[in-house]
């Protein structure tokens, strides 16, 4: 099994406990969950940003520690500044050091659009992501069926976010 492999089997058991926890109905009474998400496609086409989606990521398997003392808001804000396009927030916890609640403060912080970088395996991810203030989740074709891609598209649309789609082979 491959770390991929085990981040998804993980993230599948996790996402059972996160489910029992806190319902849908809950998630939509967020107070992100109405606002109407910032594109990160029409931002990317402006001239008055750099194009980049710059990234806050705590540590990754393959690296370790990376920001595990940052303080998000004065990255996010900082980003913003420089003129990022986007911001990627990885969510992940146990093998990236990320939280909801970082993507929430980066929310708070800034105006610029928010892509939820996570394992993205379920509609409930979807959702979560709305609640959390994201404005664009990342699905990773290696982790989900052409049709489970097509049907976590179609609920991302439904709720107004937008797609990044990360392939890593040809076919």
């Amino acid at each position: 099994m491959n770390i991929l492999d085990q981040i998804i089997e993980s993230k599948k058991n996790s996402l059972n406990q996160k489910k029992e926890a806190v319902s849908i109905k809950k998630m939509e009474a967020s107070v992100f969950f109405n606002r109407n998400c910032e594109s990160l496609v029409k931002r990317l086409g402006k001239t008055d940003t750099s194009g980049i989606i710059a990234e806050f990521k705590r540590r990754s398997p393959s690296k370790g520690i990376i920001n595990d003392k940052a303080i998000i808001e004065n990255v996010v804000r900082a980003y913003e500044f420089c003129g990022a396009a986007g911001i990627s927030v990885l969510t992940d916890e146990e093998y990236f050091g990320g939280s909801s609640r970082d993507l929430e403060k980066a929310r708070e912080t800034v105006s610029i659009p928010l892509l939820r970088k996570d394992f993205m395996i379920d509609e409930y991810q979807v959702v979560e992501a709305k609640a959390m203030g994201a404005d664009v989740i990342l699905l990773i074709a290696s982790c989900l069926s052409p049709a489970e891609v097509k049907r976590l598209a179609g609920v991302a649309k439904n709720l107004g976010l937008e797609i990044l789609l990360e392939l890593h082979e040809e076919k």
